[in-house]
């Protein structure tokens, strides 16, 4: 089956052809006109994909050296996401379907990025998996049986881990996004300088909280002499770092032992992290668990993920109407023949 995807939830606009489990093409177009503001702008980030949308898929179409008529079927991401950003991917979508004649679905960008992570394996997928959804919006582990079958386990109960990594990055002056800049200079630095708060992670529950941890940093670097940060800024990187993904990696593991699971995969932006990703690697080659990283192409939005999960459900007969609706607080639910 070839499914076209586009993605549009945030600030990519991204659009991407598939094969099964092969990528035929990938763009994705980034906006860079959020960086002057610390964060992304729902109103610029709507317009930026009005603009972008059409030479984006026209790009996916030629890169891929196939045309309309050899496309099966179409998925876009539904939700959650800013809503006007949602809405120019889905109504976009939507007159495609009528102009290729051709069968579409909505797609849950949660889902997206999951299937994000099972396009980077080439091998047999194995059942039952815990995964570690972590982005800027998202934080939650889940538990899925099957393909399409879900069980959110634990989330987070205020901030996403993304969101404590940008914050925390411009509370130390280091821009936006601030998750990279955190992890290169974290690697430099001492990661027990500073005991930064783990919020719940003695908690035998697989919820998550990080609203401590960014007021936590916000008081030490308060009573911080600017030279005094200047010095030792990768050492507080590292700390920071440190705090944010012991607990990840803590509830992480307690889920797979509780729910038998032999397979541990990450998925999301903060997938792409190195700490996260070596310390988890490190931990499952002792507990004899298989890893899935993701592709770091695929940590980020992208519209492979989306044509990905849409295959799924395409295969399995699910289409979508006209009346489909952008969703920006859309929750991950399994397909209901699960």
């Amino acid at each position: 089956m070839i499914v076209l995807g586009v993605e549009t939830s945030c600030d990519e606009t991204s659009a991407a052809i598939i094969k099964d489990n092969t990528v035929l093409s990938s763009i994705i177009s980034s906006q860079e006109i959020h960086s002057q503001f610390g964060g992304v702008v729902p109103e610029l980030a709507s317009r930026a994909h009005i603009r972008l949308i059409v030479p984006i898929v026209e790009k996916a179409l030629k890169e891929s050296g196939l045309d309309p008529n050899d496309i099966d079927g179409l998925a876009v991401t539904k939700g959650p996401g800013l809503v006007g950003a949602l809405l120019v991917g889905v109504n976009f979508i939507k007159g495609l379907s009528v102009s290729w004649q051709k069968p579409f679905v909505g797609v849950n960008h949660i889902e997206g990025h999951i299937y994000g992570n099972l396009l980077s394996q080439k091998s047999e997928i194995r059942f039952p998996i815990i995964f570690l959804i972590v982005s800027g919006g998202h934080t939650q582990i889940v538990l899925m049986r099957n393909h399409l079958q879900y069980e959110i386990l634990g989330k987070t109960r205020d901030d996403a881990v993304g969101e404590a990594y940008d914050k925390g990055a411009k509370l130390l002056g280091l821009g936006y996004p601030g998750g990279p800049k955190i992890d290169i200079l974290a690697k430099q630095g001492n990661p027990d300088f500073v005991k930064f708060p783990r919020a719940l992670m003695n908690n035998d529950a697989f919820d998550f909280s990080y609203s401590g941890l960014k007021t936590a940093l916000l008081v030490y670097l308060r009573d911080l002499h600017e030279k005094e940060k200047e010095i030792h800024l990768a050492d507080i990187c590292a700390s920071y770092q440190k705090a944010a993904v012991e607990v990840l990696v803590k509830k992480t593991l307690l889920a797979a032992q509780k729910f038998g699971a032999k397979t541990i995969g990450i998925a999301g932006g903060v997938a792409a992290n190195t700490l996260l990703r070596d310390w988890l690697k490190i931990e499952c080659d002792q507990r004899k668990y298989e890893l899935y990283l993701p592709d770091i192409v695929y940590c980020t939005d992208n519209a492979a993920m989306i044509a990905r999960a849409g295959l799924e459900h395409l295969k399995r007969g699910k289409r979508d109407e006209q009346t489909l609706n952008a969703f920006p607080s859309l929750i991950l639910q399994s397909f209901p023949n699960h």
